[in-house]
């Protein structure tokens, strides 16, 4: 049992103390994590690391109930917190301007995008809800390559899947997606 582990199901069992053992063990991971995945975005970008980790961290520990089975059950909640932090931006930002077409995104020539308009990051997501209702182990690989910026390998050891499986399923994602986003 991981450290992370122990402290996650001492966290379950109601020890208040158990918090703050967590948040130095995950911190600088996600935080190195959430600057990776910000580093590719467009310039002028409000959001810093920092902040994006601060909000994840505090969605995941704040509300009831909040249970997490292993590490890789909170690294995959962890992503998905990013994940929404980063749609609700997108959205915020999107409602602030006139509007404009949605812009296409070939990922075919790319691994993981870069410098990513608002529309085109609420046409993924929207793509990745799609996908997440077929297959949500692939989805779950989408959101840990896309959105906290780990190696297809990272992928596979956090969903505990072997790496020829990830690198079927992020093919299949990458032509599901490319299917989604070029129908707009």
């Amino acid at each position: 049992m991981t450290d992370v582990t122990r402290i996650l199901n001492a966290i379950e069992q109601g020890d208040e103390n158990a918090t703050n053992e967590l948040l130095p063990l995950v911190y600088e991971e996600l935080r190195l994590l959430a600057a990776q995945k910000l580093s590719h975005e467009q310039s002028g970008q409000t959001l810093q690391a920092t902040a994006l980790v601060h909000e994840a961290y505090i969605r995941l520990l704040g509300g009831e109930g909040q249970t997490w089975d292993n590490h890789r059950h909170f690294f995959a909640a962890a992503a998905e917190a990013m994940r929404r932090i980063l749609i609700e931006s997108a959205r915020r930002k999107k409602n602030l301007k006139r509007g404009g077409a949605h812009q296409r995104v070939n990922l075919e020539e790319v691994d993981i995008p870069t410098n990513v308009s608002c529309d085109t990051l609420i046409a993924l997501n929207e793509a990745l809800d799609i996908i997440e209702k077929e297959n949500r182990e692939i989805a779950e690989l989408v959101k840990l390559r896309y959105f906290v910026g780990l190696t297809v390998e990272q992928a596979a050891e956090t969903l505990e899947i072997n790496r020829r499986t990830a690198y079927r399923y992020w093919a299949y994602a990458r032509a599901r997606l490319h299917q989604e986003l070029g129908n707009e």
